[in-house]
């Protein structure tokens, strides 16, 4: 499974609903390990932000496609300069699929002039991100708009020019 073959593409608004139902699938099994079901609960019942369409738009997103089948994503909002999010299918974990993701996305950064990228990192992918060279910068409650607090790290990375 290893040699599977994974082509990234840019992300559409028509994928939204298709990247959302990842999203949830990928917070409940990966970060049950690190919040509580009531957190997992309330985080994964929130609907779509309204600025994923706006990043999607905007071409702040890309997708990893094994097949016809979206299996990963990341986002990127291109104003704030801030990394919204990498999720992979969780069954497909460990393949590298988010590293090029991530990497995908710095590149897409540094073309559009950003030298700086920060995020709000969950618990559980802080190795993740730190391991692609991002430096933790605080602990934080992140206030999810579900009303609940979430505790994550603030992480940033500086980028090479392009």
């Amino acid at each position: 499974m290893k040699n599977i073959m994974i082509a990234l593409r840019p992300a559409l608004v028509s994928d939204i609903d298709t990247l959302w139902a990842l999203r949830t699938v990928a917070v409940r099994l990966s970060c049950a390990t690190h919040y509580a079901p009531e957190q997992i609960t309330a985080w994964t019942a929130s609907p779509v932000p309204a600025a994923y369409a706006t990043m999607l738009a905007e071409g702040g997103g890309i997708v990893a496609m094994l097949d016809e089948i979206i299996v990963g994503y990341a986002m990127l909002d291109l104003h704030k300069h801030e990394l919204d999010a990498v999720f992979v299918d969780p069954a497909r974990a460990g393949l590298g699929i988010g590293k090029r993701l991530l990497a995908a996305l710095e590149l897409l950064a540094r073309e559009r002039g950003i030298t700086r990228l920060h995020l709000s990192a969950s618990l559980n992918a802080v190795p993740f991100y730190r391991a692609a060279g991002f430096i933790a910068l605080r602990e934080e409650a992140y206030a999810h708009p579900s009303g609940i607090n979430l505790a994550s790290v603030v992480m940033e990375k500086i980028l090479p020019p392009a």
